[in-house]
């Protein structure tokens, strides 16, 4: 994701590859059925396989499949879409109730092409942020393999360092201009050991997960101190809301960093769950919904033009996150948890339905 420029301008037709968003958008709503399972709550799909998979679902099922399919973009050669089209069938495979070693394989293939379209990223670029989102596909394929024997409480750094370092690395190569000389070695050797951390973790779980919140926490606050967020929060439109995205997925990251730093593995289901949505829905989410104006219309080629509205799912998210974690883990309050756990639900639905609001509305100024 961080070779915005790379992507071809927005023109009039919506282009065939963009049908490689559908199996992304099935495991976004696989994902968020499984959400409601889990919080005990009324949903569409009453199904005892999509608990189990949810975080799979939501980390590689959509996310990965959103990631690879804006690097095939970047990359332009037609074998990069296997990335986001073995992922997305992996997605599918896990929504549609196949044996979860079937999607697990299809993530790994996917993972693992999307490790080859980084290598050739790197030949052309040969920069340090690259070589940190090829880390991340390493953890991806390593997660999905891991999965085929292992739950996912026990491989779940793996997921956190495909997400964390992939757009660490983005956020880092837009704030190149302000950064020391040294910015991309230290990038890169915080990367290294986040995959280590990951690996000590399964043989030593308590080790490792200290060592992660260790290095997440000094990531985040070297993110934190660079980035452009802290200056165009001051700025009307678009870059004040991509800011603020920004600045709340970094203070969530950091509680979970902290969980992990205080706790070691969690042992209470609030540690765990603290830890776990202030990463994929707190730090993730927030990143998606900043930097969603900029990578879908590069995407799919149809421009997105800043509305108002488009602050509805960040505002939603966050409130989510304060009642879930703040009123349900922190005060043991079940009707906050709860509460929190669906607004997620909402936030995330409204991501795109605003997407495609925002984008009927550019078509009808321009007719």
């Amino acid at each position: 994701m961080s070779s915005l420029g790379a992507a071809r301008t927005p023109g009039p037709h919506m282009p065939s590859r963009a049908w490689l968003m559908v199996p992304a958008a099935l495991s976004l709503l696989a994902g968020l059925d499984a959400a409601l399972l889990l919080a005990g709550v009324a949903a569409p799909v009453h199904s005892g396989t999509l608990p189990a998979r949810h975080g799979v679902l939501m980390t590689l099922g959509f996310l990965g499949t959103l990631i690879a399919l804006e690097r095939a973009v970047a990359l332009r050669v037609p074998w990069g879409y296997a990335a986001p089209g073995l992922l997305g069938a992996g997605g599918l495979a896990l929504t549609l109730g196949l044996p979860a070693h079937v999607g697990a394989v299809l993530l790994a293939d996917g993972s693992a092409v999307l490790l080859a379209v980084y290598a050739m990223l790197y030949r052309r670029q040969r920069d340090e942020s690259t070589a940190v989102e090829a880390l991340a596909a390493v953890a991806a394929t390593g997660a999905a393999i891991l999965w085929l024997r292992l739950p996912v409480a026990e491989l779940l750094l793996w997921l956190v360092a495909f997400v964390v370092l992939t757009i660490a690395a983005e956020r880092v190569e837009l704030a190149r201009l302000h950064l020391p000389a040294v910015a991309g070695h230290l990038l890169l050797l915080t990367g290294v050991l986040f995959l280590a951390a990951a690996v000590a973790s399964l043989a030593w779980p308590d080790l490792g997960d200290r060592a992660a919140g260790l290095v997440l926490l000094i990531l985040t606050v070297a993110l934190v101190r660079y980035d452009v967020a802290r200056h165009t929060i001051r700025l009307p439109g678009l870059p004040r809301l991509s800011a603020a995205a920004l600045l709340c997925g970094y203070c969530w990251l950091a509680v979970s960093a902290v969980v992990w730093l205080y706790a070691g593995t969690p042992t209470t289901p609030a540690q765990y769950d603290t830890a776990v949505h202030g990463v994929f829905l707190g730090f993730g989410m927030s990143m998606v919904i900043a930097h969603a104006p900029v990578i879908l219309p590069a995407v799919i080629r149809r421009p997105m033009p800043y509305r108002r509205m488009q602050w509805a799912p960040l505002v939603v998210l966050q409130l989510s996150l304060v009642l879930r974690v703040g009123g349900g883990n922190a005060l043991g309050l079940q009707w906050f948890w709860t509460t929190g756990a669906v607004l997620g639900v909402i936030a995330l639905l409204l991501l795109p339905v605003v997407v495609l609001a925002s984008m009927l509305t550019a078509r009808r100024s321009t007719t």
